[in-house]
């Protein structure tokens, strides 16, 4: 028999104790990876989606601007044309103001 009262446990009941407890340790740490990979698979999806988002917001915003940028330039020329559709009609109407006249004169 041993000199060790029962109540101490013996060094091999306290190796296969430490060997039990990281078992278990190894076992969780395990699960933990399991889970990670699992949330960093769903992180990866959710990335990628954002991606795809961004480049179609990006594809849409530059047809966007070109959108815009015909516009503005649309704007411009008509805005040129009215000016000079007023100045035509402005020089017609005086034209047709000074016949007005020479006629009412001419009548009188």
């Amino acid at each position: 028999m041993s000199d060790t009262p029962e109540y101490f446990p013996s060094r091999l009941d306290r190796a296969e104790q430490i060997i039990l407890g990281l078992a278990e340790r190894q076992a969780n740490a395990q699960l933990e990876m399991s889970e990670l990979r699992q949330e960093m698979r769903q992180l990866t999806t959710r990335v990628d989606t954002l991606t795809d988002n961004v480049d179609r917001v990006l594809a849409r915003s530059a047809i966007l601007d070109d959108v815009l940028l015909e516009l503005r330039d649309s704007h411009e020329q008509h805005q040129r044309n009215f000016e000079e559709h007023q100045r035509t009609t402005n020089a017609a109407l005086q034209s047709l103001e000074s016949i007005l006249l020479q006629l009412i004169r001419n009548n009188s």
